[in-house]
């Protein structure tokens, strides 16, 4: 089946609604799917940001602080939607980046045919609702753990819910969407195996 992946991803992403092949399919041809190599972007700082499922690979989102640095603001791996929200929704610049970390398969839409959905789809409406819910979720969660969650607390956490990505993201990458340094990742790395 064409889209497989995608149309798998929606029906499980709906709560208590069934979906019928038609909506599904509606819903998937506002979506092309895309091959992104390793390292290639995704989105680029100053660009619009359009909606992604990402099927198949890994996903890093960073920007730069005012000295220039790269700071990791999140890793996506397969099975979630990523995009700039702001840059997404008002149709602004976007300043951040969305760069594949591995070979990545990934179905792309844009604001307007989102929104085309959005108002003529029914069982759309709730599975936008529930991603902007889960994505919120994450974003919340994020900037929490940077104010009340220690460092060490930071790592075990990845570690516990997200341990795939130290195969496919450099540390130094890890360090910065922790919050820390390399030599302080690399000492918590240390310690944590002790335990």
């Amino acid at each position: 089946m064409e889209k497989e992946q995608l149309i798998n991803f929606i029906k499980n992403n709906i709560p208590n609604i069934t979906v019928t092949q038609t909506g599904l399919d509606a819903i998937a041809n506002h979506f092309e799917e895309i091959e992104f190599s390793k390292n290639e972007y995704l989105l680029k700082q100053g660009k619009v940001s359009d909606y992604y499922y990402l099927a198949e690979g890994f996903v890093r989102a960073f920007t730069h602080d005012p000295n220039g640095n790269e700071i990791t603001t999140f890793f996506y791996p397969p099975g979630r939607v990523a995009f700039e929200a702001s840059s997404f929704f008002l149709h602004q610049p976007s300043t951040e980046y969305l760069q594949a970390i591995t070979a990545c398969k990934i179905y792309v839409t844009n604001f307007d045919k989102l929104n085309l959905l959005f108002h003529s789809v029914p069982e759309f409406r709730e599975f936008a609702r529930a991603m902007l819910v889960k994505e919120f979720v994450a974003y919340k969660q994020r900037t929490l753990s940077m104010i009340n969650k220690s460092a060490e607390e930071r790592y075990a956490n990845m570690v516990a819910n997200s341990n795939e990505i130290f195969q496919y993201a450099q540390l130094k990458h890890i360090a910065s969407y922790l919050g820390i340094t390399d030599t302080s990742l690399s000492r918590i790395r240390k310690e944590f195996v002790k335990k």
